[in-house]
């Protein structure tokens, strides 16, 4: 009659709590000496790492090779910690923190920068990001040239878009009247948009008014230098109201309209600008030829290339 052993019972822990070995030719070939009686307390994890315990006596070896595989198997493993425990311990200290800025009235921001540069947009679109800010009364035909010279740039193969004045009226800032104050913040909104468009590599074209010099001073600091081109729309008034397209000088003369430029309220005629663009008596050039005149300083001057 053969009586079978029971096989003992698992550890509770899952954790292997006693190794015996004895002499076996795989470890006497491997110059391993006899492990007797390891007993392994098993794996716990502290804050900062895993540590292995072994309560045995130093192993012995005959064979070097074999005493550096157990010894880095079974000595103590010394703590290091991990980055990121490290990380959050240097965070909570308040040491290396990223540099927080105030602008305005927005508190605790901070600029994320991003490996795609203008530079790389530009040399994908083939052409160099600027602003064209087109200025002038109202009814000198800034809309009308605004659109025949993006037509003419995407004649070219190059990308533009407009910001006019009445459109961005329409959604962004139609919360602005046209008292002083609100039109200087009409100014400095569509400037900051116009700054993104410039660095995403567009060929971005302003129309409006834009009546006072320090409002597009302003927008002209917002961008490195060069790529603010202001243009003049120089038209003279009596030919502006002559033309009168909207019917606004006749509500201003009426009195209709208070604060109407050019009638009670200045324009501000640029003294520095880039191109001015004339229409004075009967030989007037047309929205297209005034367009051309504008390309032609962009291809001069390198925009129309990466």
């Amino acid at each position: 009659m053969i009586t079978a052993k029971a096989p003992p019972p698992p550890c509770s822990s899952g954790l292997l709590r006693k190794i015996e070995s004895g002499p076996s030719s795989a470890a006497e070939t491997l110059g391993f000496a006899k492990l007797r009686g390891i007993n392994v307390s098993g794996l716990y994890r502290s804050r900062s790492c895993f540590v292995l315990h072994a309560r045995s006596k130093p192993i012995k070896a005959k064979e070097n090779a074999g005493a550096s595989l157990i010894d880095d198997w079974f000595k103590p493993i010394k703590g290091k910690k991990d980055s990121d425990t490290e990380d959050r311990a240097t965070a909570f200290s308040g040491k290396n923190l990223p540099q927080m800025s105030n602008v305005g009235n927005s508190t605790n921001i901070m600029w994320h920068d991003c490996p795609i540069q203008k530079q790389d947009r530009q040399q994908l679109l083939q052409q160099k990001g600027c602003v064209i800010w087109l200025t002038g009364l109202s009814g000198s035909g800034k809309s009308t040239i605004s659109c025949a010279l993006s037509r003419s740039l995407h004649s070219r193969g190059k990308l533009s878009y407009i910001l006019d004045g009445d459109n961005i009226r329409h959604g962004l800032n139609n919360d602005l009247s046209f008292r002083a104050e609100d039109r200087s913040e009409n100014i400095r909104r569509i400037g900051e948009v116009a700054k993104l468009f410039a660095d995403a590599g567009v060929i971005c074209i302003t129309s409006l008014i834009s009546p006072y010099q320090k409002d597009r001073d302003a927008c002209r600091a917002l961008l490195p230098k060069g790529d603010f081109i202001e243009v003049f729309i120089d038209v003279p008034l009596q030919v502006c109201e002559a033309r009168d397209p909207k019917g606004l000088y006749k509500l201003a003369r009426a009195g209709k309209i208070k604060g109407f430029t050019g009638i009670d309220d200045p324009y501000e005629a640029p003294c520095s600008c880039e191109i001015v663009l004339q229409q004075k008596g009967s030989g007037c050039k047309s929205p297209s030829d005034m367009a051309e005149i504008v390309i032609s300083y962009l291809e001069e001057n390198g925009y129309l290339r990466a």
